[in-house]
């Protein structure tokens, strides 16, 4: 590792109640996987499982064996609380208009 060029990454994750972007130094060659360790995320958020948590790169998906380049941002997912189609599909079965920005439309008497 003498000759590896190191470079600039972000690791990203978010809860409810925090959202944390830390900024790590990997090697020329390093993995999303290895950068998510690096970074100290795992143990600041014991909740992360990376065998359960999904993980991508500027919103794209990718696997832990990915291959970094310099100024990726590497962000860690949450699991759905709900699918997002039953819940449309709840509301369309409730008859409940919604208007655009996801918000319920009011309804004047």
């Amino acid at each position: 590792m003498e000759n590896s060029e190191l470079f600039k990454i972000e690791v990203a994750y978010a809860r409810d109640d925090v959202q944390v972007i830390l900024p790590v130094e990997v090697e020329e060659g390093a993995t999303v996987q290895q950068a998510v360790e690096r970074s100290g995320v795992l143990e600041r958020f014991p909740e992360i499982d990376l065998a359960v948590n999904k993980v991508g790169i500027f919103g794209r998906l990718v696997k832990l064996d990915e291959t970094l380049r310099a100024r990726d941002r590497v962000e860690i997912y949450r699991p759905l609380i709900a699918d997002p189609k039953e819940v449309r599909k709840q509301r369309a079965a409730e008859g409940k208009q919604m208007k655009k920005g996801g918000g319920e439309v009011d309804k004047e008497d």
